[in-house]
């Protein structure tokens, strides 16, 4: 009986909370994040396409190892450590905080919502905004990149691309999975994010040159051991024995999993002091 009204009440909090801020401009830097890249490629396709019929083919025209390496470049370089970590940290951790800010969030403490069901609806929430919006830019540019050239159209058709687009777009849903429970838990515990947030974009962002030991310690690690093509290594990296799918996916759910039960225990004992902030 708990349990239906739960998933019903987590229910009702996601659409209520979809339909609040989908079109609201504290999003707008996370809408700028996901159509720069596919702006930056189709601008691309454009300028080819403007020198001729000729300089078009031969520019498009790359062999599919360059096109691979082009986007995996893009895709962990860009959409995976900056674009994906800054939106999430701009969704989730404003999850709780902006409540606070606007003085709402004493609305949904005296409604008859378990806390813990509270904070699962505005996780799930975050989650579907924040997928959505990066399987839409992975897919775009992915296609924008691939399919002019005709290696790469050769390899969508084969088959072998959609099975990379496949891995792209999973790995996307497993940063916005483990970098959203982060953030979510950070909104919950610094007034300003910003500033453990830079602490841990630096550890994500320069992982490859931490010791081994310590690169498994981040959530960027087991990502990257999903792509289906690495990206080049650093002159500077120290190198690391990849982790298996079979370890990184269950480990990373896991991960995602003790977040959000700390988090549950957090919010448990939150009290709304509109006054101190």
């Amino acid at each position: 009986m708990n349990s239906d009204l739960w998933s019903k009440q987590v229910d009702a909090i996601v659409r209520l909370e979809l339909r609040r801020h989908w079109l609201g401009r504290r999003w707008l830097g996370t809408y700028l994040l996901v159509l720069a890249p596919i702006a930056l490629l189709f601008m691309r396709l454009l300028i080819m396409s403007a020198r001729g019929p000729s300089r078009t083919f031969t520019g498009l025209n790359q062999s599919l190892q360059t096109l691979n390496l082009v986007y995996a470049v893009m895709f962990q370089g860009f959409i995976l450590r900056f674009a994906i970590f800054f939106s999430c940290m701009t969704i989730f951790s404003q999850m709780f905080r902006s409540e606070v800010l606007e003085k709402t969030l004493h609305y949904y403490l005296l409604a008859p919502v378990r806390r813990e069901v509270l904070a699962l609806g505005k996780y799930i929430a975050g989650l579907i905004a924040t997928f959505t919006m990066f399987a839409f830019c992975t897919i775009a540019t992915y296609v924008l990149l691939f399919m002019p050239a005709q290696s790469g159209q050769e390899f969508l058709m084969a088959g072998g691309g959609i099975t990379h687009l496949a891995r792209y777009l999973a790995v996307a849903m497993l940063a916005c999975l483990g970098y959203g429970a982060v953030f979510l838990l950070v909104g919950l515990y610094f007034k300003n994010p910003v500033i453990p947030a830079v602490g841990f974009l630096a550890w994500e962002y320069f992982n490859f040159i931490l010791p081994s030991v310590l690169q498994k310690i981040s959530v960027v690690h087991y990502l990257q051991a999903l792509c289906p093509v690495p990206m080049p290594k650093s002159p500077f990296a120290v190198l690391t024995q990849p982790t298996s799918p079979f370890i990184s996916i269950p480990g990373l759910l896991i991960f995602t999993a003790i977040i959000l039960v700390i988090a549950s225990f957090k919010i448990r004992k939150m009290e709304v002091t509109y006054s101190a902030d």
